[in-house]
């Protein structure tokens, strides 16, 4: 999966209509809901405002409009150049002005898509993966012991505090956490001990 750091946008004519695309991150549908007002209320007098917007790598989510426009002709196609590009935690919103001919359902789907797809062939793609995180505590002379497991399960280091004990936040890649957490089990003997914090991405 993949996902973006910065908007996007398109725009094209078809048969008189205009096309604008936007392509944003998104965290969540507050947010997502936040931009598609912002871009309603910079183009009040667009004939249509469609969307669809995917979240959440570990358990994807999906969503899509066609904002008055004949079901499944705007709000879909948009939704599929997202799976297409195998894309999470962005949106897209596809503003059309109306111009006077109609594109009738095939090329209400191909414009909407192309509104899309636009945006996601000029965007900077970054790889997302899915983890697993855990919170290890440790007394400093395991320095060693939690470095070699770092190595040999590829930890990628989230966040550390060094007081009295050692305490990391450690992002663990999935297929290989079930292994890592048994490891980590078998390790209370050295004061080492963990908190499994669940599923995430980085």
């Amino acid at each position: 999966m993949k996902t973006i750091a910065k908007p996007y946008e398109s725009s094209f004519r078809e048969r008189g209509s205009k096309f604008l695309g936007y392509l944003f991150p998104t965290e969540s549908e507050e947010d997502f809901q936040e931009e598609l007002a912002r871009l309603k209320s910079k183009y009040p007098d667009a004939t249509h405002h469609c969307w669809a917007w995917r979240l959440n790598p570990a358990q994807p989510k999906e969503f899509s409009s066609d904002d008055g426009e004949p079901s499944g002709t705007a709000g879909l196609p948009i939704l599929n150049q997202l799976k297409s590009y195998e894309v999470v935690n962005a949106g897209v919103v596809v503003v059309r002005y109306y111009g006077g001919t109609k594109l009738g359902k095939s090329g209400l789907i191909e414009a909407y898509g192309r509104g899309a797809q636009l945006c996601l062939e000029s965007a900077t793609l970054k790889s997302i993966k899915l983890v697993h995180l855990f919170e290890i505590r440790y007394p400093y002379p395991e320095e060693n012991t939690i470095n070699k497991l770092k190595n040999d399960h590829k930890l990628s280091v989230q966040d550390s505090e060094y007081l009295e004990d050692v305490k990391l936040k450690v992002a663990c890649p999935k297929k290989t956490s079930a292994r890592f957490k048994k490891e980590l089990s078998g390790l209370e003997h050295l004061k080492i001990t963990f908190e499994n914090l669940g599923e995430s991405f980085i």
